[in-house]
């Protein structure tokens, strides 16, 4: 589903910084991967470029079997509207939007009418269990609530990856472990790859092989057999 060859990038602020060197990667169809890394080991400008949202500067990137490379921002986006779905940090949703009309957004692209779009986000709100929240803005939501609209609006579109950014970072313990717990279950009923970046072992834990990555370079890949494993430990405080 992924593949990655040699992968550098640097990004050029004054001072060259590089970022990304040499980076290898194979992720199956199918798959639940976690890049673990600290603040600055390029994991997330790692998960922009599977994303198709940043560039790298040599190296191939596959995705599905097609090179992605060089391509102008209008296909870039229509691969990322038909493959990928995003989840944040900081749930991006739209201040002055409602829940339902933040999930619709990505079929209004699509070209898809506004009563079909509504109806289909409607149902997706349903099944992440917050439908009663559908015309609530988000400033009326919680944490955990935001980030089920947001991952709403991932599935959408019917993606065959979902990318997630420290899709928990924001969240209190036992919501960041009902948000890993539908991930599991969008990967494990679904069928859809998963990919989160984050920071912490608790999280990495819940998925079926980590990747470590440090100062750019990949240190370890490790496949996790105890990722059904609670993220919490004795003192109910996530590991």
């Amino acid at each position: 589903m992924i593949t990655l060859k040699g992968i550098n990038k640097t990004y050029n602020n004054g001072q060259p910084l590089h970022v990304l060197k040499g980076i290898n990667l194979e992720i199956a169809q199918g798959e639940f991967v976690s890049i673990m890394g600290a603040s600055g080991s390029g994991k997330s400008t790692l998960l922009n470029i599977l994303g198709i949202l940043d560039t790298y500067d040599t190296g191939d990137y596959f995705l599905g079997g097609t090179l992605i490379k060089n391509l102008s921002e209008t296909r870039a986006a229509e691969y990322r509207n038909r493959m990928i779905g995003f989840i944040f940090q900081s749930f991006n949703l739209i201040g002055f939007k409602n829940a339902v009309e933040n999930v619709a957004l990505p079929l209004f692209y699509q070209g898809i009418a506004r009563r079909r779009r509504n109806a289909l986000a409607l149902e997706y709100l349903e099944r992440l269990g917050i439908k009663e929240w559908a015309h609530h803005m988000p400033n009326e939501l919680s944490g955990g609530q935001k980030q089920r609209v947001a991952i709403a609006r991932a599935l959408i579109t019917h993606p065959q990856i979902i990318l997630a950014d420290e899709p928990t970072g924001a969240l209190d313990s036992t919501t960041s472990v009902e948000v890993m717990n539908i991930l599991k279950e969008l990967n494990r009923e679904a069928g859809i790859t998963l990919v989160v970046v984050t920071h912490e072992s608790g999280v990495a834990n819940q998925t079926n092989k980590i990747i470590h990555i440090k100062d750019g370079i990949i240190g370890s890949i490790e496949e996790n057999f105890d990722h059904h494993a609670s993220p919490f430990g004795a003192d109910g405080l996530m590991k």
